[in-house]
């Protein structure tokens, strides 16, 4: 049997793999796709994105720049000088969102669909619980 963690990092492959099959039909990165979730829940300038996201300028700028030439976003200067910028995502943007949205949703139905809601209910515990402690353990220098 695998130790839990081991168990944690195999599932983690398995689901990324999935979420890359699931946005590579729109020509999306992950990365990308959450991007656009930002967007499209009203975090429209680089300064609300990185905050959001936790994502350094110039990796956040790359990614607004990749959805600009995928027609995902568009954008528009403001301001005195038209210096900053307000992003929004395009029609074509919104359908993708929706279609990946959609394909997540019917993803995680399909994982849980044996599952109770007892079930579900403990592995958020558990899950939130790891997620407690890893991030203590971090904060205690173990690395």
């Amino acid at each position: 049997m695998k130790q839990s963690l081991e168990a944690l990092r195999d599932s983690e492959k398995i689901h990324r793999a999935q979420l890359l099959a699931l946005t590579k039909q729109y020509q999306l990165t992950i990365a990308e796709w959450q991007l656009l979730m930002n967007l499209a829940d009203g975090h429209t300038t680089q300064e609300q994105l990185s905050a959001a996201t936790t994502l350094d300028t110039s990796t956040l700028s790359r990614q607004l720049k990749s959805l600009g030439n995928k027609a995902m976003i568009d954008k528009e200067a403001t301001g005195r000088d038209h210096r900053q910028l307000i992003y929004h995502v395009t029609e074509q943007g919104q359908q993708a969102l929706t279609d990946i949205n959609q394909g997540y949703e019917q993803l995680t139905a399909t994982v849980f669909d044996k599952w109770t809601d007892e079930e579900k209910n403990l592995l958020q515990i558990l899950l939130n619980r790891l997620e407690t402690s890893l991030s203590r353990t971090n904060k205690n220098g173990v690395n």
